[in-house]
């Protein structure tokens, strides 16, 4: 390469870092305008409306001042997340299928799950990352930030608590759906399920009202399942995953591997082994897997991010690579597994078996 050639690269890398770097400063704008429309209501308003709402009807519906509204849709709009549509007063403002996932509730939302991220406790332990990173004392970002893990503190703050359960439960309606719409497979076979570390139920009620023939098994700690509202064919089962775990023909475990360590994983999972059978017995565990090399999805960047949160919100947790997943299988005990990816989801099916 010349030294023109060098030159004009290096002038190109700074022009695009004198605008890259606006998105470092003012990054933490964007999510929280959008968690400002969810708590504002702004498209289950436009949604309940039955079409497009022009500012005035809005700021009546809603209650709100109409000139910061008009601000505030005006970033919003600018961002594509609602469409501004011309008429003859200005604009009406309409839902896009990006705004339905800010509705409070809907087959596709993601409010609850933004909620819980965008909230004063999981945003504290952020500003505790470097002081986590350069000690690496074994505490969380979390416990220096609020004086416990989040899962004792979860114990301890019911709404809090409750504010995770529905972001759980807003993943697993999403993932379960495409589970069962893309490798519905991994319940063949099975009549009995439980799903380890399962929250509210939200996931077998999905699993059992696709596949009647299961008969659901909600395993979480006491206080979780002490608040699960009843479902017909779902057994809520309180206890704590690392002494045992309800016998089925199959354990279900999404979203809480990689809240831990590898020798927490490696117990868990052990934990689940000794609760199915050794013939056709199999556990099913849904979680990011982390490419390595370049993304085949476009969703690499989603599950770095992920990996981050996890190394804010828990001591050892981690999004783990496909080698990193094989160590942890085969420590437990396994003796094979598969790995399938979940079309337009962050997640992989993972079924390891006996």
């Amino acid at each position: 390469m010349s030294a023109w050639d060098k030159e004009e690269e290096s002038e190109e890398e700074e022009s695009q870092a004198r605008l890259e770097i606006w998105k470092y400063i003012f990054g933490f704008v964007e999510p929280a305008v959008v968690k400002c429309a969810i708590e504002l209501g702004i498209a289950d308003a436009i949604e309940s409306h039955g079409g497009s709402m022009t500012l005035p009807e809005m700021s009546s519906t809603l209650g709100c001042d109409p000139s910061l509204l008009n601000r505030i849709m005006r970033f919003l709009t600018h961002r594509k997340i609602f469409k501004a549509i011309p008429n003859s007063h200005g604009f009406a403002y309409a839902q896009t299928p990006l705004s339905r996932r800010l509705m409070r509730d809907g087959p596709h939302s993601m409010a609850a799950f933004l909620l819980l991220e965008s909230s004063p406790v999981m945003l504290a332990p952020w500003h505790s990352l470097s002081a986590s990173v350069l000690l690496a004392d074994g505490n969380s970002s979390f416990e220096k930030a609020h004086g416990e893990d989040v899962w004792r503190y979860a114990a301890e703050n019911p709404d809090h608590s409750n504010l995770i359960n529905e972001a759980m439960a807003c993943h697993a309606k999403l993932s379960v759906s495409a589970i069962i719409e893309g490798c519905s497979e991994v319940f063949d076979g099975i009549s009995s399920l439980v799903d380890v570390g399962g929250g509210n139920g939200t996931a077998m009620h999905i699993v059992v009202k696709a596949c009647p023939w299961i008969r659901g098994i909600n395993f979480d700690l006491p206080h979780v399942v002490d608040a699960a509202p009843k479902c017909d064919g779902v057994e809520h089962v309180a206890g704590d995953m690392f002494l045992s775990v309800p016998k089925a023909d199959a354990a279900f475990v999404m979203a809480v591997l990689h809240d831990w360590g590898d020798e927490e994983c490696i117990q868990i999972l052990k934990k689940c082994r000794e609760a199915i059978p050794r013939e056709n017995g199999r556990v099913i565990i849904v979680e990011t897997v982390i490419e390595e090399g370049g993304e085949k999805d476009g969703l690499k960047n989603v599950r770095l991010m992920l990996d981050m949160v996890m190394m804010a919100h828990t001591n050892l947790g981690k999004e783990r690579t496909q080698k990193e997943w094989d160590y942890v299988i085969k420590s437990a005990g396994f003796s094979t597994y598969t790995v399938k990816a979940i079309h337009n989801t962050v997640n992989s099916v993972i079924m390891a078996f006996p």
